[in-house]
């Protein structure tokens, strides 16, 4: 089982293009699944050994959510076994994945977004450094992996754009706000370090998602927000106010870069949300 599952992974590495985070993943869901089968051939895995997996996964109370990302991985393992010859039916193909419950993501408020980038003291450099990744992740809607490997050249000044890899290694452009591009400015004009990365830590190393997420909690903590968010929940901000304010949902796919456009309209979830708050509490027969 081990020798397929580093043959899949080197293919989607090759092949697929996918992020080391995606082939970790990958890797622990499929490695949890060979412990469960103990060295049994893959040939002779079937329908109901799979279906004694899923019991097994749910006897230890993860979510659907979970289940189902591990059931998809399995069903792409054997997918490309198939395609290799190794298999001759998926074990995988009668079995539906579990029902999910609707995940709608947290987002801020306008205010609450304007609070979180003016928190940081301007007076300093790491000030300076946390105001432009705020500003940034919310002017543009990137990922924070994205941000983390954002590099000086692909920092647009002139044209207001911002070149980023995605998902996949697909490169996409994106606007980027005059504020943004203002605070990157004052950042780098203070740091006075040569490096390719844009955003350093103290050891002026490039930044990572992990220091992102530390740094937003001190500020978090300082303007008393209640919610727990995260860097990510810029990104759906990001959405949620471009809907809100009347862009198409075919445009902000493009922006946040998703391959579906299934993965963008549950930020429409939200904007009805919006609606009926705004119905219920202005219709006089609501």
């Amino acid at each position: 089982m081990e020798r397929h599952i580093d043959k899949f992974l080197r293919y989607l590495e090759i092949e697929k293009n996918s992020s080391p985070h995606t082939l970790v993943n990958y890797r622990l869901d499929l490695e949890e699944f060979a412990g469960f089968v103990k060295g049994i051939d893959v040939e002779k895995i079937d329908y109901f050994l799979v279906r004694k997996y899923l019991a097994h996964l749910k006897e230890k109370n993860l979510t659907a959510r979970s289940v189902a990302r591990k059931l998809s991985a399995l069903r792409s393992l054997f997918r490309f076994l198939i395609k290799e010859g190794f298999l001759k039916l998926n074990p995988t193909a009668a079995i539906h994945s579990p029902k999910q419950d609707k995940f709608l993501p947290k987002f801020l408020t306008e205010a609450d977004v304007v609070k979180l980038i003016e928190a940081p003291d301007c007076d300093t450099l790491k000030g300076l450094r946390d105001t432009a990744i705020l500003e940034t992740l919310y002017s543009t809607g990137m990922r924070v992996s994205e941000l983390c490997s954002l590099t000086d050249e692909a920092v647009d000044f002139i044209g207001a754009t911002v070149k980023v890899m995605g998902k996949g290694k697909k490169e996409r452009m994106l606007p980027i706000g005059e504020r943004a591009l203002r605070a990157i400015r004052n950042y780098l004009k203070e740091r006075n370090i040569q490096s390719r990365a844009v955003f350093l830590n103290k050891n002026k190393k490039q930044l990572g998602p992990r220091g992102i997420r530390k740094m937003m909690d001190v500020y978090i903590r300082k303007i008393s927000l209640k919610e727990h968010i995260s860097p990510h929940t810029l990104r759906h901000s990001f959405a949620t106010h471009l809907l809100d304010r009347g862009a198409d949902l075919r445009s902000v796919q493009e922006l946040l870069g998703h391959a579906n456009l299934s993965s963008t309209q549950i930020y429409t979830h939200l904007t009805t949300e919006k609606l009926k708050s705004v119905y219920e509490k202005s219709h006089p027969r609501a």
